[in-house]
């Protein structure tokens, strides 16, 4: 399948609502954001859909190693600018260990946990904490 950005756009739209739990999959039930990256990519053919190896709800507390950008490095690059399909990586506890689907300019699709749900929020709110953003499209 050849996916567009726009694909990955609509996939991620369908989870908005989802309860956030943490190392958790299910559209409607629940999903954390490293799973919600890995299932709305997976739904639209750009990469095989997996289970990641366990982890703690707070191995960015405790953990020095970068666990998320060393899983996404092999299946995106990083990228100066976002578009649309892209993933925006924000610092939490000592590194990069939130991840966001760009949905436009001014929009990211995310499963946070303060939140409680995966949903829409302006990407402005965020920019304090960004890290990198990251592409699966070449």
């Amino acid at each position: 399948m050849n996916a567009t950005r726009e694909d990955v756009v609509r996939e991620a739209l369908t989870w908005i609502g989802t309860p956030f739990h943490d190392r958790a999959w299910v559209k409607g039930a629940g999903v954390d954001c490293l799973n919600l990256i890995i299932k709305v990519y997976a739904a639209v053919g750009l990469i095989e859909d997996f289970e990641p190896p366990a982890y703690s709800a707070q191995w960015f507390q405790h953990r020095d190693e970068p666990l998320f950008l060393s899983g996404l490095e092999k299946y995106a690059h990083r990228v100066e600018m976002a578009e649309p399909g892209d993933i925006a990586m924000f610092n939490f506890g000592r590194h990069a260990a939130h991840a966001a689907i760009i949905l436009d300019h001014y929009t990211l699709l995310h499963a946070y946990k303060p939140a409680g749900e995966v949903l829409r929020e302006p990407r402005s709110g965020h920019d304090h904490r960004l890290h990198s953003y990251w592409s699966v499209f070449p």
